[in-house]
């Protein structure tokens, strides 16, 4: 979808009184999105999970790009502490269960979010995965809530071309070989024979947190 279509769906949804919200992993890939709904509407609420697992870079670009943009920032983190996401070895749960660690400090917290808005504004694309190809832009979701996918028919080439044309940063961490950046612990540099999300979870068969997956009806 164009900046003007989407415009005109957020348009109706808030004339049909629905209340609207989109999130962000403040990636690269994600600040196109965010400045389309910067320049609809600054007041949409932009939830980021914070896992607590995050690069710095991450953060730092989080707050760069949240001052640059006006964005309504709202931190999202799970009531479960560090000390209570440690396995019985004492380990953390993202080295021995990576979906329950998703599920903990993702999944079950933007559960909790899902109940309090009608639509979800979500920037997957079909490129990204098999997953998100298989998406339609609108599909329901948990808690008679919706998912809106604008970006779905958007690629790789047209994010470049749109950051180009709107002087749009990238993340620090790209420049050193990060493509798909989620958690420190469990996020690696892409190799050139991977697929843009193989750099996450590497060697976990694991390509998607939950997020996806679990908080979307087929």
């Amino acid at each position: 979808m164009d900046f003007d279509n989407i415009k005109r769906k957020l348009e109706q949804y808030q004339a049909e009184g629905k209340q609207v919200f989109t999130s962000s992993s403040f990636q690269t890939h994600s600040i196109v999105l965010l400045h389309i709904l910067s320049r609809i509407d600054r007041s949409i609420p932009v939830y980021f999970i914070n896992t607590g697992f995050h690069f710095p870079e991450t953060l730092m670009f989080r707050d760069e790009i949240s001052d640059r943009l006006g964005l309504n920032l709202i931190d999202l983190k799970t009531p479960v502490s560090k000390s209570q996401q440690l396995d019985q070895d004492n380990q953390f749960f993202y080295s021995s269960d990576p979906d329950y660690c998703c599920f903990l400090n993702k999944t079950a917290p933007m559960q909790s979010v899902l109940k309090e808005y009608d639509v979800w504004i979500n920037g997957v694309r079909g490129d990204q995965s098999a997953v998100r190809k298989a998406m339609q832009v609108e599909q329901p979701a948990p808690h008679n809530s919706l998912r809106f996918h604008p970006m779905l028919d958007w690629n790789a080439k047209s994010i470049y071309q749109y950051r180009k044309e709107f002087d749009l940063p990238e993340h620090p961490l790209d420049a050193q070989g990060y493509m798909s950046i989620g958690c420190a612990p469990c996020t690696r540099k892409l190799d050139p024979e991977m697929q843009e999300r193989e750099a996450r979870w590497y060697g976990m068969n694991k390509t998607e947190c939950g997020l996806h997956t679990d908080l979307i009806k087929k």
